[in-house]
């Protein structure tokens, strides 16, 4: 029997209207626009500050959620103000254009830490569940949908909210560290496939690369031009390689890797951090992800890093998780996306 009868539009249970919260006193509610990125990234400085995050989110990070023509601002992001015109609280839910199998709706929110306590985090959630299911419903297709969020372990009170508005853990991931000052590992020789530096004119052939390398791996989706080319601010070109066919000149393997240089002063020293890694189906199980890993580590200690860190699903298929522990990769802090599955 299918699984998902009817179509999304229904099982999106989505409100007729959504209105904006009203209250606590002193603040005044809206939508955002990209003129707010330099408020709204000092209320995430202060959120993150309070909750003792083991990083920190750049402005330009924060002025790339408002990066994307598919997203309307007017209608899926809400901001509190208070009356010194300081951003209290936000929320932004963003669909991901090219979704085939699992429609996506990201919720992301905040609530400045002298606000807390007063409803304002409960309001947030119930507005941003509401807009997501909204924007499920306006999918026409019989495909599952998720509302999904990601939080942090070190945010308990964010898990809890979101815990209270309905939503599940589903997946849990880890960060992972290795020090450099380590021997790199000996990556075996790849007979006709060369490790080479990214290059821009390769960039597609990578997407496409990376779209069938991960077909296979939960929750992801196939990539569109478009969302491939967003969030790139962190984005380390210097420090990305590629794994080609000597014969044919096809990218069979990747490894993108991002600077996050604001990051350095709260972990307490310097990193290349791992941001996609991939490595096409026909070619696995002989040693390329390792001869990719251990080029980028060669890149980030020429460049004086003291640590490689990478992020990964802890169930996923690949063994990706047992591979990078081989490596000398040891888990450094950890996060769980929750979801509302529809």
């Amino acid at each position: 029997m299918d699984e998902h009868p009817e179509l999304l539009q229904v099982r999106a249970q989505a409100p007729a209207e959504l209105t904006r919260p009203a209250g606590p006193d002193g603040l005044t509610w809206r939508a955002m626009t990209a003129a707010d990125a330099p408020a709204l990234a000092r209320l995430v400085a202060r959120i993150e500050e309070h909750e003792g995050a083991p990083f920190r989110t750049s402005a330009e990070e924060v002025a790339e959620l408002f990066d994307g023509d598919w997203k309307d601002h007017a209608l899926d992001t809400l901001a509190a103000v208070g009356t010194d015109l300081e951003l209290r609280a936000y929320a932004q839910v963003a669909t991901v254009p090219g979704d085939t199998s699992v429609v996506r709706v990201f919720t992301s929110g905040g609530v400045d830490p002298a606000w807390r306590g007063r409803g304002v985090g409960r309001d947030v959630a119930a507005w941003s569940t509401g807009r997501a299911r909204q924007l499920l419903a306006a999918a026409a297709t019989d495909a599952p949908g998720r509302i999904a969020a990601f939080v942090d372990d070190h945010a308990p009170d964010s898990h809890a909210l979101l815990l209270a508005a309905g939503y599940t853990p589903i997946r849990y991931y880890a960060e992972m560290r290795r020090p450099l000052a380590l021997p790199l590992p000996v990556a075996p020789a790849v007979a006709g496939v060369s490790i080479v530096p990214w290059s821009p004119e390769q960039d597609e052939a990578v997407r496409l690369a990376h779209n069938e390398a991960f077909a296979d791996h939960w929750g992801s989706e196939p990539r569109t031009p478009q969302v491939w080319a967003q969030g790139r601010s962190m984005f380390a070109p210097q420090w990305s390689v590629l794994a080609v066919d000597d014969a044919s000149g096809a990218v069979v393997g990747y490894l993108l890797s991002d600077r996050y240089e604001q990051d350095w002063p709260i972990a307490g020293y310097t990193s290349g951090y791992t941001h996609l890694l991939g490595v096409r189906r026909a070619w696995r199980g002989r040693g390329l992800a390792v001869a990719l890993l251990t080029a980028a580590m060669a890149a980030y200690r020429r460049d004086g890093m003291e640590y490689a860190e990478i992020g990964v699903d802890t169930a996923n298929p690949s063994g990706a998780h047992g591979l990078y522990a081989a490596l000398g990769y040891v888990p450094l802090h950890t996060s769980t996306m929750l979801s509302i599955e529809v």
